[in-house]
């Protein structure tokens, strides 16, 4: 799922070092094939999903000049960017997640700390 012009997702601000991660579905069957209760994939320590967006990044202030007051205000804050970009597939600790509903869809907050793997399609 890709955010486009037309999609709600685009209208959603994602803040600081957090990533929005849409889930993939679960499978109901262990390798074996033997079917597995409802409720044991939410029961699991790790979750796998694509991430959506991402926050700016961590925050670190920009010590100001008092000396140039002459210049203009500049922003106050730079970020340094996150590992996660958008179409990665994440593997990531439910622990320390947040789940959400949005549009009658699930997805999870992330903190970048949580995410435990990236996969990325460099083609891309």
């Amino acid at each position: 799922m890709h955010i486009t012009p037309d999609n709600k997702l685009r209208k959603l601000i994602v803040v600081g070092d957090r990533v929005l991660i849409k889930p993939t579905t679960p499978s109901d069957r262990t390798a074996s094939g033997l079917y597995l209760p409802p409720g044991v994939a939410e029961r699991e320590k790790t979750q796998q999903g694509y991430v959506i967006k991402t926050g700016p990044g961590y925050a670190i202030p920009v010590p100001s000049e008092p000396d140039e007051s002459w210049k203009p205000e500049e922003e106050k804050v730079k970020y340094i960017p996150l590992q996660a970009r958008e179409g990665d597939l994440a593997i990531f600790l439910v622990g320390g997640s947040t789940e959400v509903e949005y549009q009658g869809e699930k997805y999870y907050i992330v903190p970048q700390n949580s995410i435990l793997l990236l996969e990325r399609d460099e083609e891309l």
